[in-house]
Order: C-alpha cells, then structure tokens, then sequence
C-alpha cells in the first residue's frame, strides 16, 4: 500500500490524469474500508483482491515506461496477464439464495456472531471446499399418488366412529321399547342401524345413520306387485297387496289398519310414525340419560331425528322396511298423490357384492368408492351421484375391468368419471341388479347437466375435484 501512496503522490504532479487517479483511489478505499461491515469477511476479502488487481492494472498504465529496457513492453504484457488470471480465479461469492432454497436444511449451524460484528445478510455459509447443496426440483404428484394422499384425509375421526354407532344403537334400543309399549298389536321386527359408517364407507364425517324399523308381514296374507306393472311404470317402486280377502277379511292382519285400496300403504305408515315420534315420545328424558339433546324434524317428510351431542352432531333416518320374496321394499314413496309404493332398496346387494369382488382380487373398488364418496360430498353440485349411482357404475365397470389392484386406481378413478359422463349425456344410468331401472330418473334436466359440466371438466383435470 505504501507504494500505491508514493505512486500517487508522483501523479499529482501530472495534472488532470492524476485527478482522475486520485478519485478512482479514493473509492476503492471507502469500498475496502466498509467492504467488512457490507459483504462479511468472504466478501471483503474478494473484493480485495479484485481491487489490487485493478489498481497494478491502472498504476502500469499511468507510470512512465523505462525506455532503456527494451523487456519492458514485455514484462507488462505478462503482468497484465497475470492480473487478469488473477482477478478470473478469484472465488466467486456465492449466489444469492433462491426462494425455493430456503426449505432446504443447512449443513452446519449458524456461526455464532463475534461482539462487534455485523450479520452476514447472506446467512451462514458452508465452509471453504465444501461441496454446495443443490435444491432438488419441486416432484410433480401423479394422479395415482394424488388420489392415495386425499384418500387419507377422508378418514372419518375415531371418536365419531366409536361414539356415532354407540349412541345410534342406545336411541335405536330406547324406541324400539316405546313402540312395543305403545303399539303392542304391531308386530315390529327388530330394529337394526344401516349405513356407509357401519360398512367402512363412510368418509369425512359421520353426521347421518340409517334405522330400519322391520315390518314383518304374513307371506300368505301379501304379494309383491311391480310398480313396472301399475300406473307409475317405474320398475323400482312395488307395491304390497292384501290377498284372500274372502277368507281372511280384514283385521286378520295387524298391518290392515295402514290398508288404502287393498294396498299397505307407505305413506300412512309414515305418518302414524311422524306423530308417535314428534307427540308421544319424551325426548328430553331420554336425551337427558343418553347424555345428548334429540329433537324430531317436524317439518320433514322423512321421519328424521336430529341428535346433538358434545362430540357430534348426528342425522338419525328412520325407515320402516319390508323383507319380501328377496326384496327389500323402504317405506319412501315418491312425491306425488300415489301413496302405495315402496322403494326398492339395493344397498345391501351393493355393498356385499362390492366386498365380494374385492376379496376375490384383493382389489381397490372400496378405496375407490370411498375417493368417490367424498367427492360427491364435498361437491354440493354432484351430492345425488354419491351412494347407489357411484356403486353401479363401479360394478358395471368392474365386469369389464379386470385389473382392479391398487396400482391401477388412477386409471378405474377416471374410467368411473368417464362412465358417469357417458350416462349423464344419455341421462340414464342402468341398475347392476336390475337392468330395467334407471338411477337417474328422479333427477331434474338441470341438475343432470349441472353434474356433466362439473364432471366433464374433471376428465381431462381430474385432480380439481380432490382440493
């Protein structure tokens, strides 16, 4: 340095040139001096270097050439050289942390600050010679590993699950008692709960159950009769007729009472019920020793019990059921002023054929169905797809697809959607057990083009209906 002064000092003398000198040296000391406190000590020391180069560059080019040494050209060729080679090999500082980088772990923790020192902005550093950690590139999911990770988020909480069927099953046993008591003449089979929860299906929360209430009728006293075959020409209504009344008049049957034009009729059924429940029975008593507060929907049409409790809030549908020439009739008659139809049920056919296949082929077709389920419900536009319309198109697609393991659930998912596509544009989806039904006949025009919008733009997208 004490040089560099002397060399300075000789410029001076030389006017306008050793101004310009002067000030050129006048930076590269205020940046050497506050290089430290600015860049760290990595920092500092680069720049150092890179200004004694610069400045031998500069004092040649300013200081007057020895004439007499015919090498001097030379020798002055070669340092520069050397002062370029010197300023290329000087250590690049490291380069400026990337966002992404920042979620990456560090090498070494934090160097402790020295009293007096000021924070390095770049962080702590690895140390000289240590190789760099490269961030790796952000992994773009498949659908199948999509669908894997939101088929765990559809778990329903474990409270739920053990206090859901705990609490459904103590209402179920305090009702059952009533309805003996109050109507002995009824012969009322045993009542028993139904449902996605009870059969691993469930997803996200369990906030509704299914109590079937058993009408046990006498076999010789009804028959079954189509309702392809009456005035509604809908296959999946029945209708359940008194026979030989000439020898068995009326009031042999205890179920006659219910009888409007020799036919048991759901919806008087339904509304003997809807009064028992909402006038007769004392819900605060027996909310108060279930632990919970149980209140009858008036209003509904349905008979449905809304059951709050500390831990769940639960929906509680009750359906009177009959069992007839393996068929499963619910008393849930369409709206409308025929009041004789009974709703053909497939659920327990669904489920146990579902199960069936898989064990067979230890398959994904329930993990599926659960994806499904809880797109359905997460969907308010697509909640009438949700239950028996996924299921049989998943049967259906289960008798053309063979390979139904885990591996391939990506590939069954958008077969699914597409098959629900195709059947929403025809605007009939066949029942897998009975060929003659259509699932989508009680579905209005706008809400079947409502569900194809929404699902068409899932085929090609289909990760939009997992957020």
């Amino acid at each position: 340095m004490a040089a560099f002064w002397q060399q300075r000092g000789r410029r001076q003398e030389n006017g306008g040139l050793g101004s310009v000198i002067d000030g050129l040296g006048s930076v590269f000391d205020v940046l050497l001096a506050n290089a430290r406190l600015v860049l760290g000590v990595s920092g500092a020391a680069v720049l150092a270097i890179a200004t004694l180069a610069v400045k031998r560059l500069i004092d040649r080019a300013t200081s007057p050439r020895d004439e007499g040494d015919p090498k001097a050209e030379q020798k002055s060729l070669e340092e520069s050289w050397q002062d370029l080679a010197l300023i290329k090999t000087t250590p690049k500082p490291p380069k400026k942390q990337r966002r992404e980088d920042l979620s990456e772990p560090l090498l070494s923790p934090a160097r402790p600050l020295v009293p007096g020192e000021a924070p390095d902005p770049r962080g702590s550093s690895a140390p000289l010679g240590a190789p760099q950690v490269k961030s790796s590139p952000l992994r773009c999911l498949t659908l199948q590993e999509k669908l894997l990770s939101h088929s765990s988020q559809l778990a329903v909480p474990e409270i739920q699950v053990s206090l859901v069927p705990q609490l459904a099953r103590s209402i179920c046993t305090q009702l059952q008692n009533f309805l003996r008591n109050k109507c002995p003449e009824l012969p009322f089979g045993r009542f028993f709960l139904s449902g996605a929860l009870l059969d691993g299906l469930e997803v996200l929360a369990a906030d509704h159950i299914h109590l079937m209430l058993p009408v046990v009728l006498d076999a010789g006293l009804w028959s079954l009769i189509s309702g392809e075959d009456t005035v509604v020409r809908n296959p999946q209504y029945w209708m359940i007729k008194r026979i030989d009344l000439g020898y068995f008049p009326r009031g042999c049957s205890p179920w006659d009472r219910f009888i409007v034009g020799r036919y048991l009729s759901s919806s008087v059924l339904n509304e003997t019920l809807h009064k028992l429940l909402v006038a007769s029975i004392n819900w605060p008593a027996i909310g108060g020793l279930l632990g919970c507060a149980i209140h009858p929907v008036v209003a509904s049409r349905e008979l449905k019990l809304e059951v709050k409790h500390d831990q769940v809030d639960l929906s509680i549908t009750l359906f009177p059921v009959v069992e007839m020439e393996d068929k499963v009739l619910l008393a849930v008659p369409p709206e409308g002023l025929v009041e004789n139809l009974w709703l053909e049920s497939f659920y327990r056919a669904e489920v146990s054929r579902v199960k069936q296949l898989d064990a067979g082929d230890s398959g994904a077709r329930q993990l599926c169905l659960r994806i499904l389920n809880g797109v359905c419900k997460s969907q308010p536009s697509l909640h009438k797809l949700g239950g028996s319309p996924v299921t049989h198109v998943l049967l259906h697609l289960s008798d053309a697809a063979s390979d139904w393991a885990e591996e391939s659930l990506a590939d069954r998912f958008q077969q699914v959607l597409e098959e629900l596509v195709a059947s929403l544009e025809k605007g009939v989806l066949r029942s897998y057990f009975n060929p003659k039904i259509n699932l989508f006949s009680g579905l209005l025009e706008e809400e079947i083009d409502e569900m194809g919008f929404v699902l068409y733009r899932a085929i090609s997208e289909p990760e939009v209906l997992l957020k």
